[in-house]
């Protein structure tokens, strides 16, 4: 099998040359990382759970008319995707106070925001992502006004769309991360969704308890964070009700096996 050339490596995903002119192979890792890569682990079979929660919102999401990268599923950790040009900019959707949030403004964590919030952070990791106006992003040439109406839209309607998904399987949307890319015909470019969406970028609390079931177990330490991401899996019926482990590694599957 020929080597694959790799294009890009962060710090949950790795990034492939794709099997066709304008495609890449996204791989999602087992590494965890958060506080900016400060604080660094691995979570087992993370990567394979994002790959299916991903794709299984992204597959949604196409079928209500929102662009996204994401073409097809090709094992437990890879996807294809279509290539784009990244936005250099981190979209945040907050639904209820959390995290920076709550520490910036002195919001008791928890408490229901009046409005959606859309806040933007600048994509640089030297910088630790700060926070960003919409002035930044057009002083500096970020994105256009077009874009940025469209990235507003784009994220108001997933935003809908998600809290109803996850309302169902009772599961309370707090926030969550976005990133978008521009796809280029010629001169002329639009925007489509990219990245993921997963537990690693969306924090998750169960509606009846406020349990956390996202990447905040392993910010703060709290443990129990493959159990957590399962669940999520769970309740979005990828898994089977009353499977302990699901097959996360291939490896350890067929040491499993004895094979």
């Amino acid at each position: 099998m020929a080597r694959r050339r790799q294009v890009y490596e962060g710090k949950a995903k790795i990034l492939y040359e794709g099997p066709e002119p304008g495609t890449l192979i996204q791989y999602f890792k087992d590494d965890a990382t958060a506080f900016n890569a400060q604080k660094k682990g691995t979570i087992s079979g993370k990567g394979v759970l994002n790959n299916r929660i991903s794709e299984h919102i992204f597959t949604l999401l196409g079928h209500i008319g929102v662009p996204t990268h994401f073409i097809r599923r090709l094992n437990m950790r890879e996807q294809l995707i279509r290539q784009v040009e990244i936005v250099p900019i981190e979209v945040v959707v907050r639904n209820v106070a959390a995290g920076s949030l709550s520490k910036r403004l002195g919001i008791e964590e928890g408490t229901p925001l009046p409005r959606t919030i859309i806040e933007y952070y600048y994509k640089d990791d030297a910088l630790g992502d700060p926070l960003i106006s919409e002035e930044h992003i057009a002083c500096f040439g970020w994105a256009n006004q077009d874009e940025m109406h469209d990235i507003a839209d784009m994220a108001i309607r997933i935003n809908d769309f998600m809290s109803g998904l996850f309302a169902g399987i009772g599961i309370r949307l707090v926030d969550f991360k976005l990133e978008f890319g521009r796809i280029w015909d010629n001169d002329y470019s639009r925007l489509i969704l990219a990245d993921e969406i997963s537990p690693d970028g969306a924090r998750l609390w169960d509606a009846t308890t406020n349990e956390k079931l996202d990447k905040d177990r392993f910010r703060r330490d709290m443990g129990g964070e493959v159990e957590a991401y399962q669940e999520v899996a769970r309740r979005l019926g990828l898994l089977p009700e009353g499977v302990d482990s699901a097959v996360l590694d291939m490896e350890t599957h067929r040491k499993r096996r004895g094979k």
